[in-house]
């Protein structure tokens, strides 16, 4: 059974990437809704100054847990085609 970590390391990027794409998607949409009358000048005021913000730092973070997932995919000791088994013993 899979550990909270490996699932973590399963789900996290692909959700963050998910998450900075939305929040791109919307920092685009902005102009759109202010010219549609959707948003307010107040509503534009608030949300052009921290949406960029937010979109760049999920980007990054993103990023950051796409490295730590992929990381661990290959282990160091497993290159030359030994020891690459899960057993902790040597075979008799």
């Amino acid at each position: 059974m899979p550990t909270l970590v490996d699932r973590a390391r399963r789900v996290l990027p692909s959700g963050l990437t998910g998450l900075a794409g939305v929040a791109c998607a919307a920092c685009c949409a902005i102009p759109l809704l202010l010219a549609a009358g959707v948003l307010s000048g107040a509503g534009w005021a608030a949300a052009g100054a921290w949406m960029p913000g937010i979109a760049v730092a999920l980007a990054a973070l993103a990023g950051g847990a796409w490295w730590w997932a992929a990381r661990r995919r290959h282990r160091g000791d497993c290159a030359d085609g030994t020891s690459c088994g899960c057993s902790t013993g040597s075979p008799a």
